[in-house]
């Protein structure tokens, strides 16, 4: 993935890895925003990560 990746449109290019932390703990990371959300479910925090992806792209489209 390359650097222009902050600036594409389609979801599809932008990379959510998860994982687990502690006894109850989760995190969901996306390397082409440097952001990460921190929960208590995997997919709270897959989900959460991938609004982040959307409302980021939306702004993008904005601009």
């Amino acid at each position: 993935m390359t650097d222009q990746a902050a600036t594409s449109t389609n979801p599809s290019d932008y990379d959510v890895l998860i994982r687990r932390w502690g006894e109850t703990g989760y995190a969901s990371y996306c390397p082409q925003l440097e952001f990460m959300i921190k929960g208590t479910a995997h997919v709270e925090v897959e989900d959460a990560m991938k609004e982040h992806i959307l409302k980021h792209i939306e702004q993008l489209k904005q601009a």
